[in-house]
């Protein structure tokens, strides 16, 4: 891989230490970080009209103190093996799982860097 390659080390270290150590996330958060941040810019009107399409405010029925309105509401699937995988499930699914401060951010970059520092700290920590 190429952080082998960046770092000099052979097949048979294990990646985990190694992308630590450059600060690269393992692919199953990168995935994530992609889909969260287009999430984010649909949020705030900068993604295609067809992303923003797909996420739905989550609205409750009872008024909770929890409601601040950056919850996404997570469609109904039927197909275990792709339904939840599709932008349109996954997506609301890791929004909500977030930590408020972070669905909270003011701008892409501050939000980019609130992320990553949370997905290094599940990945590594």
């Amino acid at each position: 891989t190429a952080a082998r390659l960046l770092t000099g080390f052979n097949r048979r270290h294990h990646i985990t230490p190694i992308l630590a150590s450059l600060h690269w996330l393992p692919v199953r958060f990168r995935i994530d970080f992609k889909i969260l941040l287009i999430t984010f810019k649909a949020h705030l009107g900068l993604a295609p009209s067809y992303i923003t399409e797909m996420l739905t405010p989550y609205e409750s029925v009872r008024s909770l103190r929890s409601s601040g309105g950056t919850l996404l509401a997570v469609p109904k699937w039927r197909l275990k093996s792709k339904g939840d995988r599709a932008f349109a499930i996954r997506a609301p699914q890791l929004w909500n799982d977030l930590p408020e401060e972070i669905r909270l951010a003011d701008s892409v970059p501050s939000f980019k860097s609130l992320l990553k520092t949370h997905f290094y700290r599940l990945a590594f920590m």
